[in-house]
């Protein structure tokens, strides 16, 4: 009789083997250590100034986190040996400066493109709040989209930075070329912008094609910024600025050559403009209307996305908040009580400090908003970096929220539109920081880090980083103010009084001296009676205006005396300012802004990107044209090399990428200190009857005795040719 056999049920499948970290949980290294903590603040001063002022002058950033990883492994090889989690620590710590600049520069300078100042005070208090909030509201999604996301989300960034950190502690990186960039670009710029020894802005009018003008800022920073976006995105800038010099400034002088009277808010005729007077009283509108629109056209396209991500991270929060952490030393995090109570603490906070401006209401804004972003931010992040996460687009739609619900209960004042701005710059640095925040902690769950270090060492970075925005922000607005002359015959303004239901016009009581006579200080709030938005100096006994107190960011002024002058143009903070304009004042020269909607619905329907093409109709073509140059050195090093199957690593820590982090780094904080040693010659300046940023050049002489070579447009592109060639024998190798 056969033997009946059971059967055998099949082996279960093996699980997935953890992942195992550089430095085992079991291991205990040094790790946030002083020295660690200090470098990384240091650093992340620095990066966040450059970041400052490229964000100012491009509205873009780039992430900081790898040139920072590089310059900690060379810092502490000369010093003695160092632990890879120290290393880790000092580019967590630094890292935060670049995405606070960001989310700042993003948004609070609309505050003075409306004709409010804005002081240190409240870029610190805004910043480190807002960044705060930002690290602390990503702490119970780190287990929930970094671990357990591992296979899934990414996080390129945080894993190149990973790469280079373990490559460093091998023994590799060449960290002498961020250095060599660095006091290259530094002395160069310092060279051009300081002491004038050659001209800054090459560039050329057409007297055959009325009014076409190309023009090049030759700085080294832009020349880095280009070649580290690319030469497609660079080449959609530089195709916006032709657009609007080469296409719509000629042709609004051809149409308008005829007019007999001026329109708008002009007081020239248009045959008498300049191209950079065109441009300010016309592009800007035009400009300022396809950025907005493109920018909520790339939200509206990423919408589902965001959706997505919000589901699936409140999903992945609800069931890692049941679970119990194991005690390794690798998922250790602050405890979950110091974000809830963190989080409320801070946005109460707001309301309580008079410079800000931010009721309850607004706070309970900041805590709605602030966390959905910051789950969308984070796992966004985690697919296409902190340099591609759409913030921009993110406070957009909190702004467009927070304008909305004022409206809807009446607050519709001018002075509601700072409150607003507020609001959003809050949120802005709370979904920068959340992102930057994770990429680093994915940094650290790859090389083996103690998550509650880094999120400690984030908040120091956070906060030191802070005061360097404010202070930076403020000098160089200070010193590229121009008071310069304008006149409205007939025109007598009368500021509101407090409570006043018309507050087109205001005044703090504020006086001013200049040119030997004291002077009122009033803000325009809205058009008025032909008068643009800013801050003037009024005659005190006929209320006629005399002079426009033009701010160094976003001011509209290009040419004085037919000498160019230096501006910051912030188009990110135009898009708030004009968003926030739109919806609670209603007043704005929409004809303009419309042929700038419908021109980026043409651009859309051709089937490019948007957003770039419309921030090179806003920016100058001076910016947009030097980074098209790097892009197309990018472009012949890559179709050179023909190198398609590198890592991230080794593309982001490649020669080209490090040298022109250090071309941006040396060149942004060269024009910080040019900007500074200017402020602290005012008054020497005044005296001598030279403008301040030009008064270093004066005292030197330099420039004086190059003649007719410091004006030449040849012998700057020739040295801006130099440069380029140097970048180019660097990135090849």
């Amino acid at each position: 009789m056969a033997t009946q056999t059971r059967p055998v049920a099949p082996p279960p499948a093996p699980e997935a083997p953890a992942f195992k970290p550089y430095v085992a949980p079991s291991e205990s290294p040094a790790e946030l250590t002083p020295r660690a903590v200090i470098l990384g603040a240091i650093l992340g001063v620095v990066f966040a100034a450059s970041s400052v002022y490229l964000a100012l002058k491009i509205g873009l950033t780039v992430s900081a986190s790898i040139p920072i990883a590089v310059l900690a492994v060379a810092f502490f090889r000369t010093l003695g040996k160092s632990t890879i989690l120290e290393n880790n620590i000092v580019q967590t710590t630094g890292s935060a400066g670049e995405s606070i600049a960001a989310g700042v520069v993003f948004t609070l300078p609309a505050i003075l493109l409306m004709g409010y100042d804005l002081t240190v005070s409240k870029v610190a208090v805004i910043s480190v709040i807002g960044g705060l909030i930002g690290i602390l509201m990503m702490i119970p999604l780190r287990r929930a989209l970094i671990v357990k996301e591992h296979g899934n989300l990414t996080y390129p960034e945080g894993t190149a930075c990973a790469e280079v950190l373990v490559a460093g502690d091998k023994g590799g990186l060449q960290a002498r070329l961020l250095f060599q960039a660095f006091g290259l670009a530094f002395v160069y710029k310092f060279l051009m912008a300081g002491l004038k020894l050659w001209n800054e802005y090459p560039g050329r009018v057409s007297n055959f094609y009325k009014n076409a003008s190309i023009s090049a800022e030759v700085s080294p920073e832009l020349l880095g910024v280009g070649y580290i976006i690319g030469p497609r995105i660079a080449g959609y800038l530089f195709a916006g600025g032709s657009l609007a010099y080469l296409v719509l400034i000629p042709a609004i002088t051809l149409f308008g050559s005829g007019l007999t009277q001026p329109i708008f808010a002009e007081t020239k005729l248009i045959r008498e403009m300049s191209p950079s007077e065109i441009r300010a009283e016309f592009v800007f509108y035009i400009g300022a209307g396809a950025v907005a629109s493109a920018g909520i056209i790339a939200l509206l396209r990423a919408l589902p996305t965001i959706v997505g991500a919000f589901r699936s991270g409140f999903q992945d929060l609800k069931r890692s908040a049941g679970e119990l952490s194991s005690r390794l030393r690798t998922d250790i995090d602050l405890p979950i009580w110091v974000t809830i109570v963190g989080s409320i603490a801070l946005a109460l906070v707001l309301t309580l400090v008079p410079q800000v401006g931010v009721n309850l209401l607004g706070a309970v804004l900041i805590i709605i908003f602030g966390f959905f972003f910051v789950v969308v931010s984070s796992r966004i992040t985690g697919v296409i970096g902190v340099s591609a996460n759409p913030i921009s687009g993110m406070t957009i739609a909190a702004l467009i929220g927070t304008a909305s619900i004022f409206l809807l209960i009446g607050w519709t004042g001018v002075d509601y539109r700072v409150a607003a701005i507020s609001i959003a710059g809050v949120i802005a640095v709370s979904a920068a920081l959340a992102g930057t925040t994770s990429q680093d902690l994915k940094t650290g769950f790859l090389v083996g880090a103690t998550p509650k270090r880094q999120q400690i060492s984030i908040m120091v970075g956070a906060m030191t980083s802070a005061l360097a925005i404010g202070w930076t922000l403020a000098l160089l607005n200070t010193t590229y103010t121009n008071v310069v002359p304008e006149r409205h015959p007939g025109v007598a303004l009368q500021a509101a009084p407090p409570g006043a239901a018309d507050r087109s016009v205001t005044s703090l009581g504020e006086r001013m001296r200049h040119d030997g006579k004291d002077w009122e200080v009033v803000r325009v709030n809205l058009p008025t009676q032909g008068v643009q938005p800013g801050k003037y100096l009024m005659d005190p006994q006929s209320r006629e205006v005399a002079y426009l107190v033009d701010p160094g960011i976003g001011g509209r002024v290009r040419e004085i005396e037919g000498r160019p002058v230096t501006k910051l143009d912030s188009p990110k903070a135009t898009i708030m300012a004009l968003v926030t304009d739109g919806i609670l004042t209603q007043k704005l020269p929409w004809g303009l802004v419309l042929i700038g909607v419908f021109l980026t619905i043409a651009i859309e329907l051709m089937g490019l990107q948007s957003l770039p093409i419309a921030v090179g109709v806003y920016l100058p073509i001076s910016t947009s044209a030097p980074m098209f140059i790097g892009g197309a050195i990018r472009w012949l090093v890559e179709r050179r090399l023909r190198t398609g199957a590198r890592s991230i690593a080794e593309v982001e820590s490649g020669p080209g990428v490090l040298f022109s982090s250090g071309l941006i780094a040396g060149g942004a904080i060269a024009g910080i200190v040019i900007a500074g040693i200017a402020a602290a010659m005012v008054s020497r300046a005044d005296a001598a009857g030279v403008p301040a940023a030009e008064y270093l050049a004066h005292a030197v002489g330099l420039q004086e005795a190059m003649g007719g070579l410091a004006t030449s447009n040849l012998i700057a592109l020739v040295m801006f040719g130099l440069l380029g060639a140097a970048l180019y024998n660097v990135a090849r190798r």
